[in-house]
């Protein structure tokens, strides 16, 4: 498809100048419109491309200074004593979000609603003003009455504030506390608000409304907000069959697969019709093994170079024993971080993530996906649904001859193994212990000609 070869996705690496300010994203809008549910996405995508980011909630700030919250009263204008509160509550999120800018952090996300120009103003004043940090508001406006019931009901009612209550009681006190909310709502405007960076969202993704983006973080945000939905589905994430270099313990390469490669195949077939997916789209790399592992589905496929398996550049179709004879010291190097080592002539697992980046996009756009790729390109797609940190992803399990379900809820992800009970060869490595520093690694192999 044309959206793969047109849209340059670069992660923080290749692209040095990304951040060139740090940013503190601010949600906006009434209880119950998706704001924590975009906040914990967008926090967990901009981790994943190496863009340092944590999420405050205002919320959790609130229960855990005061254990006063009866029922929606504590959400009217007039109670000062519970205005008093929730004020405080919300400067210490904003001082916590900009410590962690100063202390290294990129992008701080402040998850509140945020919905007067008062309380924007504030935030401007502080973030802008005071710490010269750039601010970007992101505003969801909800009037479909059945979107918010269902956000409600998913989600507000298992919120720590209605522990013990009836369900139909949480749902009526919650959306009388909307009503508070709503009587004092100032919505952004473009000619009010001119001066001010945001994007505004309108029935979770119905249409968009952008003003005045500041920088290339602000753009890929909101590039990526365009491109999520909340529509059920499930992602089926699976390896290869087995193949005949995973039977002689090599890596790379781009061989067929080996008898229990091909059963795998033929049971994954049988799998998926069994599933009775409804609209599935199966995605495979352009290597010989995962298009041979996707022959027996019936769905309408497509190749991606993109899900190709990591480049091991020098060390391709060697073993890892063989690695480490001929090329010690990057064997070394690459037990030392393994996420930011790049096989000379080859690629790392962070290159890998730059090169993943449209997949993930995609993805996001998409209902019911089968992709079936390889042990590093699975484990970076995994990390990004499960908010692996980058020193977890690169050792993730990824057996062959399962299928992961990845199952979008609330705000994660539910995340299944589905072993298809045919044999394979374990292909993962643990991570090693005792690893050297750079000195100790140079030292022991000071004596060690380099074959690079």
């Amino acid at each position: 498809m044309a959206f793969k070869e047109s849209v340059p996705m670069l992660n923080k690496a290749s692209c040095p100048n990304v951040i060139n300010k740090p940013t503190v994203i601010s949600m906006v809008g009434l209880p119950a419109r998706g704001k924590t549910y975009m906040s914990k996405k967008l926090t967990r995508y901009l981790n994943w491309i190496g863009i340092r980011t944590k999420a405050f909630n205002v919320g959790e700030y609130r229960r855990a200074a005061t254990d006063k919250y009866r029922n929606h009263d504590f959400f009217r204008q007039d109670n000062a004593e519970a205005q008093a509160i929730r004020q405080k509550c919300a400067l210490m999120a904003i001082d916590d979000a900009c410590n962690f800018l100063q202390n290294g952090g990129e992008v701080a996300v402040v998850d509140a609603t945020n919905t007067t120009r008062e309380r924007r103003k504030l935030l401007f004043d502080i973030i802008h003003v005071k710490y010269k940090f750039k601010l970007f508001f992101i505003e969801s406006i909800c009037d479909d009455p059945t979107i918010v019931e269902a956000n409600v009901l998913e989600v507000k009612v298992c919120s720590p504030d209605y522990t013990g209550m009836n369900k139909d009681e949480a749902v009526q006190d919650f959306m009388r506390r909307i009503e508070h909310y709503n009587s004092m709502y100032e919505t952004l405007d473009h000619q009010i608000d001119k001066e001010l960076s945001y994007i505004q969202i309108f029935n979770q993704g119905e249409r968009f409304m952008v003003h005045k983006l500041a920088g290339h973080l602000q753009s890929r945000v909101v590039y990526y907000l365009m491109n999520i939905h909340v529509l059920p589905r499930t992602i089926y994430l699976t390896r290869h069959g087995e193949s005949q270099m995973n039977l002689e313990g090599k890596i790379g390469g781009d061989s067929d697969l080996s008898p229990r490669g091909e059963e795998y195949a033929i049971a994954l077939g049988e799998y998926v019709e069994k599933e009775k997916i409804q609209n599935l789209k199966v995605w495979t790399s352009e290597l010989k093994r995962t298009k041979a592992t996707a022959r027996h589905v019936k769905a309408p496929l497509e190749n991606w170079k993109a899900l190709n398996e990591i480049d091991a550049g020098i060390c391709e179709g060697m073993t890892y024993e063989e690695i480490q004879e001929k090329y010690p010291k990057e064997f070394a190097l690459r037990d030392q971080d393994k996420f930011h080592y790049r096989y000379p002539g080859g690629e790392s697992y962070q290159d890998l993530v730059a090169r993943l980046e449209p997949v993930i996009m995609e993805l996001e756009r998409q209902e019911n996906v089968l992709v079936v790729c390889h042990q590093a390109v699975a484990r970076c797609l995994l990390a990004y649904f499960q908010d692996k940190s980058s020193e977890d992803l690169a050792y993730l399990k990824v057996p062959l001859h399962t299928v992961i379900k990845l199952t979008p809820v609330a705000y994660g992800c539910r995340v299944e193994f589905v072993s298809l009970n045919i044999e394979a060869v374990n292909t993962h490595r643990e991570k090693p212990k005792n690893v050297k520093t750079d000195r100790s690694i140079d030292e022991a192999l000071e004596t060690v000609p380099d074959h690079i």
